[in-house]
């Protein structure tokens, strides 16, 4: 896929404003036809601009009220079936791979912090994990979010729009 151009980034725009928006109220806001949303939003979904379209819910709610975070450690070698053996836990609510001296920084969700040592010994536990580091999750103090990115994307485009123009 090419870059977003205005039409994206104002399709974009609106599901950040409103993420449950149907079709037809995303073609009213914007003034397109539905067939032009349902497209473009195929397009857009076919080339992984969304990520996962699960609900984002409290893990507290659930009763898992304390997060951690965990640096993990890792034997190189091992990691594709360490990332697996992770993601079989059901505490795991993400992982990610970092370079550095840190190999995966992994958040889990647990119901007190007898389940959060429990859950950081399945990880120790798991052949080829060196070390873990754990920090509890005090807060989150900037949740989830994409409009900055939204209006720094929305700004190169213009400037690519304007430099086309003068051409």
């Amino acid at each position: 896929m090419g870059p977003l151009d205005r039409v994206d980034l104002d399709l974009l725009e609106a599901l950040a404003d409103d993420h449950r928006a149907t079709v037809v109220a995303l073609a009213e806001r914007l003034g397109l036809s539905r067939n032009t949303v349902q497209a473009r939003l195929g397009r857009l979904e076919r080339a992984d601009v969304f990520g996962s379209f699960e609900r984002a819910m409290s893990p507290a709610a659930l009763g898992f009220p304390i997060q951690a975070v965990l640096s993990v450690t890792v034997h190189q070698a091992h990691l594709p079936r360490i990332t697996t053996a992770i993601a079989a836990i059901p505490e795991v609510i993400s992982a990610h791979g970092l370079s550095g001296q840190i190999d995966l920084l992994v958040r889990v969700a647990a119901r007190d912090t007898q389940h959060l040592f429990d859950v950081d010994a399945r990880i120790l536990g798991i052949e080829g994990v060196e070390r873990t580091e754990t920090s509890l999750v005090m807060g989150e103090v900037i949740e989830y979010r994409i409009r900055p990115l939204l209006q720094m994307a929305r700004g190169a485009s213009a400037r690519a729009d304007s430099g086309r123009r003068e051409r």
